[in-house]
């Protein structure tokens, strides 16, 4: 089978379907937290904008700009997002990290969503783009905090 067919394999429908599905497309006017962070090798950027409560995520906005891995898992981290703590994303973006670098299980819930983009640990390029909606989620989480 050639490159481009697993290429084409790899953005299936319903990653497709998650990228064209992103919540929480708004920023927010007076976040806690903010952060972008980019991915060198391809560009992809994610925003991230934040407030919380009793450590607990309350309002979410983020600004999408990258490839259809990067969007299908921003739309994951999105759709779950809400009411998480700093430990419980921190936690779902070390799962993914492993799942696409060492072979690693799927996500726990509220972040099994990821499952989808686990064919996509043969494309070392992208996972950066793939980790940039938990990055980002981190970075605006530090920034609420040391304050």
């Amino acid at each position: 089978m050639s490159a481009d067919t697993d290429l084409i394999k790899l953005y299936s429908t319903r990653i497709l379907g998650l990228a064209a599905d992103i919540p929480h497309r708004t920023r927010l006017d007076a976040p806690d937290g903010t952060a972008k962070r980019r991915s060198p090798l391809c560009g992809s950027t994610v925003t991230v904008d934040l407030k919380l409560q009793d450590g607990q995520i309350t309002e979410f906005g983020q600004d999408v700009k990258a490839c259809a891995l990067g969007q299908a898992s921003a739309a994951v981290v999105g759709k779950n997002i809400i009411g998480c703590t700093q430990a419980e994303v921190q936690h779902g973006r070390d799962q993914l990290f492993a799942m696409l670098k060492s072979d690693g299980p799927t996500p726990d819930a509220p972040f099994d969503g990821l499952e989808v983009l686990g064919p996509a640990s043969e494309y070392k390029n992208r996972h950066a783009s793939i980790l940039l909606a938990f990055d980002a989620t981190l970075d605006a989480l530090a920034d609420a905090t040391s304050s």
